[in-house]
């Protein structure tokens, strides 16, 4: 049955009011997947498969790079893995334990997205450090 033309200008009415707020919601949406995007990389690291055999891979092989220049790169791999997973226990307990109070929400996914940039950092960093053939640095 064809539409009459009363309904196609309701609905063109309609589609004009939701185009004027879309902007604003879509920025909106847009934020949030990328804050969740940079948390799901903390979570991927710290609990993927790949990251978990990369760290015993680093452990059994570390003693062949001793002395060597790489020796700072798997020392650089496996701090990068072991603070990570200390930090998302903890983002998760303080979160989960002030959830009740709703803010535990807000520390869960704050805290994740700010690891996840930092992992995403240390990532980088080390494979541009690795690129130019040159340690990493030493914890102070």
């Amino acid at each position: 049955m064809p539409r009459s033309a009363a309904s196609s200008t309701t609905a063109c009415r309609g589609w004009r009011a939701f185009s004027a707020e879309a902007p604003d919601a879509l920025h909106a949406l847009g934020l949030a997947i990328g804050a969740f995007g940079a948390s799901t990389v903390i979570g991927a690291f710290v609990f993927g498969w790949p990251s978990i055999i990369a760290v015993i891979i680093n452990y059994v092989k570390q003693g062949d790079a001793r002395g060597t220049w790489l020796e700072s790169h798997f020392r650089w791999q496996i701090r990068t893995f072991w603070f990570a997973l200390a930090w998302v226990i903890l983002v998760g307990l303080v979160g989960a334990a002030l959830a009740i109070v709703l803010i535990g929400f807000a520390i869960w996914g704050v805290g994740l997205l700010l690891l996840g940039l930092w992992a995403i950092y240390r990532i980088a960093r080390g494979w541009l450090q690795l690129k130019d053939r040159r340690p990493m640095p030493l914890p102070a």
